[in-house]
């Protein structure tokens, strides 16, 4: 077997991009009427990002670890390439009829809530690292409209493109999720 077969095998790539699939199909079926409402393209990418937070982190963190192979520019291109995997299920939702949504919020969401679930598997191991993304959505569809600076960015994830505050809130989880999970790995 090749080395990227056997790594998105022990990382459980196939069975997350099922899930990515199979989720966004059933918010689309369930939500298909919520024309112009930013929830439902939130709803897909944060479950994209739950469901590929399971593959941040492989069965045996001691052998990870041992490994005489570098890992931190693995672990790093792992989380941007499943945050543009998580993007590009959104597309597909809006194929069938889902409500539109740029590209530029498609892709500030998804490395947002990326970050977060590297973030989540780097203090609290792969099998919890999607508790990040899921506390901050459900905080943000039950929080009140944003006014100030602060509950936008609370709200980031809501926020139209081109908004600054969301735009620095999602960059810097990115790229703080990113490094801090590309350079201790996941917790134990």
């Amino acid at each position: 077997m090749r080395r990227l077969t056997l790594y998105t095998r022990s990382r459980q790539v196939p069975a997350s991009l099922a899930v990515l699939l199979v989720s966004a199909l059933v918010l689309w079926t369930f939500t298909r009427d919520a024309e112009g409402d930013p929830r439902l393209p939130v709803l897909v990418l944060a479950t994209g990002a739950m469901a590929a937070s399971a593959g941040l982190g492989g069965h045996d963190l001691a052998l990870d670890r041992t490994a005489a192979i570098r890992w931190a520019p693995r672990r790093a291109a792992h989380v941007l390439i499943a945050a543009a995997a998580v993007c590009a299920a959104l597309p597909v939702v809006e194929s069938l009829g889902g409500a539109p949504a740029s590209l530029a919020f498609a892709v500030r969401d998804a490395a947002g809530l990326m970050g977060l679930a590297a973030l989540g598997a780097a203090l609290w191991g792969r099998q919890y690292a999607w508790t990040l993304p899921f506390t901050w959505l459900a905080f943000t569809l039950f929080a009140p409209p944003a006014t100030g600076t602060p509950t936008r960015v609370a709200t980031w994830l809501l926020l139209p493109p081109g908004t600054a505050s969301a735009t620095w809130t999602a960059v810097t989880l990115t790229a703080l999720g990113t490094a801090t999970y590309a350079l201790a790995g996941p917790r134990r």
